[in-house]
This record gives C-alpha cells, structure tokens and sequence, in this order.
C-alpha cells in the first residue's frame, strides 16, 4: 500500500507514523504547506525510503493530484473546510478517500460522492477520528445488538491526568475548536424528533475507574455529526456529551455569558476587537501544556439502552486511554490520528464497502476495535 497523508499536523503526523508501523504499508507521502517541523516520533522516520515528505499548497489542485498519484488511499487530516474538495479530487482519481470531519454541512455534500466512488470501486469516510469516529462506530455496535433502541447516549473528554486549577483543563487540539464547541448548539434527539439544545447545559455525572474517578458531562456540539439524523424517528434519545473535571463548566457558562467568547466586534478604547479573540489570545498560552510535564489522557463512555427479542438491556463501552510518554504521542493523537489510520487500512483492504459512508453506516466494528487494541488503546465492555 502506497499512502498519502495531507496535512502534517498533530493528527496528520500521527496519522503517518501508524500507517509507518504498519508492514503492508510499503510508503507513506506527507504532504502540507510546510514539513519542516515534524514531532521527534515521526522525524526519526525522516531517513527512511518508507516516508515522502513534500512540501505543497492543498489550495493547488494540480499539486494535490500529483501528490495523490501512484498512492492507493488518501488520510485527510488538513482543516475540516477541505474535506469537500480533497475527496472529490480522490474519487476522480480513483483513491480511497478519509477524513477528520468536523462539520456535518460538509459530510452531507461529501455524501453525493456515493455513485461516483461506487463507480470508480473506492470508498470516501468522513468523520473518521475520535468524535466523531471511534464513538460512533462503538454506538453503532451497540445499536446492532438490539431489535429495538430506545437511547443512545456518548460521552467523550480529552483531558489532563494532572488537572491544574481553575479550569482543570489543557488544550490538546484547538482551542478555537473548543470554544466553538461550546457555543454552538447541539443536534440531539428527544422522542424521536431532532432538537437542538445549548451547549455546556444539561450537567450530569459519569463514574469512570480510580484514579480518574468522577467527571461531569454536558452537551457540545459535532459529536453525533449525521448519525442523529440517521436515526430520527427511529430512536427515542441520542445525544452527545463532552466529558471534563467537575466544575469546568459552571466556569465557562460564566465566561461564556458574559461575553467574551462573542464573535462580534466591540470598541476597546479606540480599537475594534473581537471578544473571542482576546479570550483565545490571553488564555491559549496558558492552556497549553508540554507533555513532559502534564500528560493529557482520553477519556470515553458509550451507552446503548434497548431491547432483544422483547428482554430489555444495556450495551456499554469505556476507554481510558494515556498518552505514549516514551514516544511523545498523545492520548488525542493515538485515539484520532491512529483511528484515522485504521480507517484508511481497512478501506484498502476492502473491509469498507465502495461509496461515501459515515463510520457508523460501514466500519465492521470488531476488527476496528482489534487494530485499536494492537495499539493499545483498551475497549472495555462494562457488564449491565
């Protein structure tokens, strides 16, 4: 398998590095608008014929489409507003096409791809990382157990195992993401309709084993990506919520309502600012942490309640899964960017079916879970 890897990001870089551990895997190509700055667990690799680093301008579709030549699948780890186009230039190509998500308007018009990549024998998966991703291929198992489901709640945190006050928080992706997450409204499903409820609301506890303990969860949004809508008028509850420390929340409401997460320009003293902006610039450097001195950890907890042949029951999932402290890969990058790569193996091997397809629509869920399981990242099935 000759892979290609746009964007050589966190996830990106990753991304490549599981698919460079992977035998079948006979070349990875890197590719972004600069490569010069690897992590140390993916330049090590920089001397070996196996890794293609090329320096590229995805906004160049010629550049794209040379890149994209003489390799088998595409990883997309760049912005989410590129998925569109990164898959369509696959498909034409005739190349397995995966990707991160994060925006559902985007997987919806990736989705008339279907005949043409059915066409051309490839598979296009968007939403391929953690959440959306792993979670929703975990749901989905659990709604295949049942002839009937009545709820189908996910909770999902990327946190630190060393929480530092006053947010017990540290930024392992964007915190821009974050924000935006927090002040978007959310698609849930309540009686089988589609609703949107707001963000940070509806706090509530889950337990997860010692040290970890007790964590609160509320409503963000992007979690469920098309699957809420998949299943409307067929579930009675589905909802996503993000995980944290207790009392993180009641925090950011106050910040949040209050204002300085707005995205509208005000007047400061003759200056025109955006009050997110100012929050991002002042509390960003302060949220970040190096890994060295406080390792981040995933956190994860699929519910699925329903019933089998009229006998009610419940099909539920953990993970805690910690950072690689030897290599430098974090808990968010081995859960999302090895996933992505995961994605990207099966599609090759044709475990996934040609057209576009959401992970929970074609992703066999026990061999998924397995290729996790040789990276370490444990899947525990709690007992009713």
């Amino acid at each position: 398998m000759r892979m290609l890897v746009l964007g050589a990001g966190l996830q990106g870089s990753a991304c490549a590095y599981d698919l460079l551990q992977q035998p079948e895997v006979t070349a990875v190509r890197l590719a972004d608008l600069r490569v010069d700055n690897l992590p140390a667990f993916l330049a090590a690799h920089s001397g070996s014929p196996r890794l293609e680093t090329r320096a590229i301008d995805v906004r160049d579709e010629a550049a794209v489409v040379e890149a994209m030549r003489g390799c088998q699948a595409v990883c997309c780890a760049l912005p989410y507003y590129f998925n569109g186009t990164m898959a369509d230039l696959a498909v034409r190509l005739g190349l397995h096409h995966c990707d991160l998500g994060g925006n559902t308007e985007i997987v919806q018009q990736q989705k008339q791809l279907h005949g043409a990549a059915q066409a051309a024998g490839v598979s296009v998966v968007p939403d391929c990382g953690l959440a959306p991703g792993m979670v929703n291929i975990l749901a989905q198992h659990g709604i295949d157990r049942f002839d009937t489901v009545d709820a189908v709640r996910l909770y999902v945190g990327g946190l630190p195992q060393r929480p530092q006050p006053p947010l017990n928080y540290q930024i392992v992706y964007s915190l821009e993401g974050v924000l935006d997450y927090y002040t978007t409204l959310s698609w849930v499903l309540r009686e089988g309709r589609l609703t949107q409820v707001t963000a940070l609301s509806e706090l509530e506890h889950v337990r997860f084993p010692d040290p970890v303990g007790e964590l609160e969860a509320f409503h963000t949004a992007g979690g469920l990506s098309t699957m809420a809508f998949r299943y409307e008028g067929k579930i009675r509850t589905m909802e996503y919520k993000t995980l944290r420390y207790p009392g993180h929340a009641k925090i950011v409401e106050a910040i949040r309502d209050l204002g300085f997460l707005d995205l509208t320009p005000i007047a400061v003293k003759g200056t025109t600012v955006v009050p997110r902006d100012v929050a991002i610039a002042v509390m960003d450097p302060q949220l970040r942490k190096p890994q060295a001195e406080s390792p981040d950890m995933v956190v994860l907890q699929v519910t699925v309640d329903g019933a089998a042949k009229g006998t009610p029951g419940r099909a539920a999932w953990q993970v805690v899964d910690r950072c690689d402290e030897e290599h430098g890969v974090t808990a968010m990058m081995r859960t999302t960017g090895y996933s992505l790569a995961i994605t990207s193996l099966m599609q090759c091997r044709k475990d996934v079916p040609s057209g576009v397809w959401t992970p929970d629509e074609c992703m066999p869920a026990v061999p998924y879970m397995a290729e996790l399981g040789k990276r370490g990242i444990e899947i525990t099935e709690l007992t009713p």
